[in-house]
């Protein structure tokens, strides 16, 4: 059964930071991209960033570059998204997701999705 399951979200104060962990479960990702997005209630989805298959390359969301920072470790399995310097807009439900998309920030070419793991920032 392919899962994608997401961890480390939290309560944080602005300033802080946290690194939330996405592993694969039941199956290998290291053949395919990974993205971040996240989703604040009643907005869409919006891109944060994405990682290449072999990890060379990196793609960040205008509102997060120069403080998170996306990495992988293939052996396993799991991709990480270290957040710094949060902010109250960076609260969202944070999502990770897998596939082969031409465009790395487009949301609907990812295949496979886990369920989120809530981020709360507070001022």
């Amino acid at each position: 059964q392919v899962q994608l399951v997401e961890s480390g979200g939290g309560l944080v104060q602005a300033g802080d930071s946290l690194r939330l962990s996405c592993v694969a479960s039941g199956w290998s990702f290291s053949g395919y991209a990974v993205g971040w997005f996240r989703q604040a209630p009643g907005k869409e989805r919006e891109f944060a960033a994405a990682i290449l298959r072999s990890g060379v390359a990196t793609y960040y969301g205008n509102s997060v570059k120069g403080r998170f920072t996306i990495s992988r470790d293939n052996a396993k399995n799991t991709v990480y998204l270290q957040m710094n310097s949060l902010k109250p807009e960076d609260t969202a439900v944070y999502l990770c997701a897998a596939g082969q998309p031409d465009d790395m920030a487009t949301a609907k070419l990812y295949a496979y999705w886990g369920q989120g793991t809530q981020v709360t920032v507070s001022s």
